[in-house]
């Protein structure tokens, strides 16, 4: 039976995650995934650190926390993601730590509910607010794009948002495996970015026909087509 990769997932409300002075060295990078409630935050993370659906979610209560290591071009990388609960329910010392040192920010609508696309600019300011710097890489996903007959949110819309503000954009689903490249795509793109510290151009990142090799903490191996 195909082993899937092992997840580590920390509940970041406690803190930072804990150091393991027996772990080898990385470069880690903090890449945070915000927006309104339910709009698949958690669930395109776990899709990605864990290489499945979560079926069964509840409400994340203050911030989660979640980490894949992989072998890029010969060096190792860990992805930190970290996402919260969508609402202003956590204490003001909370979401300053959220927001400290952060590497990537990823913004999540929800492509069948248009107030979640509305409410993007909210989340913008918010990045500002917290005095994230305007060199760090931004990305705009469009989530659930399989529910196709309930979507209230025209490509187009959201095409000439992102052109705006500046920002790559995605439209993919967490739930469908069909689009589980297209998660990691997302993902690597930014970490072949912070990686490489090149502008975020997607056409001329080294995606196509790469092999990433996840370690042996991960156990699974992804080919990129």
């Amino acid at each position: 039976m195909e082993q899937q990769p092992r997840l580590r997932v920390h509940n970041a409300a406690l803190g930072s995650p804990p150091l393991d002075s027996r772990a080898p060295h990385y470069r880690i990078f903090k890449i945070i995934v915000i927006g309104d409630s339910c709009v698949g935050k958690t669930c395109m993370s776990y899709r990605f650190c864990g290489g499945r659906f979560l079926e069964n979610t509840e409400a994340t209560i203050g911030v989660d926390f979640r980490e894949r290591t992989l072998d890029i071009d010969g060096e190792r990388i860990k992805i930190q993601l970290w996402d919260t609960a969508g609402q202003e329910r956590f204490q003001k010392g909370m979401v300053e730590h959220y927001y400290r040192n952060v590497h990537a920010v990823v913004f999540v609508y929800d492509v069948t509910k248009f107030s979640t696309f509305q409410n993007l600019p909210h989340w913008f300011e918010d990045c500002s607010q917290h005095r994230v710097p305007l060199a760090v890489p931004r990305v705009l996903v469009g989530n659930k794009c399989d529910l196709k007959e309930d979507t209230e949110v025209p490509l187009a819309d959201a095409q000439r948002l992102a052109d705006r503000y500046g920002l790559p954009l995605f439209v993919t689903s967490a739930k469908d495996p069909c689009e589980m490249e297209h998660i990691e795509s997302i993902f690597l793109t930014l970490a072949y970015r912070l990686k490489n510290h090149k502008t975020l151009r997607l056409q001329q990142l080294p995606l196509e026909n790469r092999v990433v090799v996840v370690t042996e903490d991960d156990v699974q191996s992804v080919c990129l087509c």
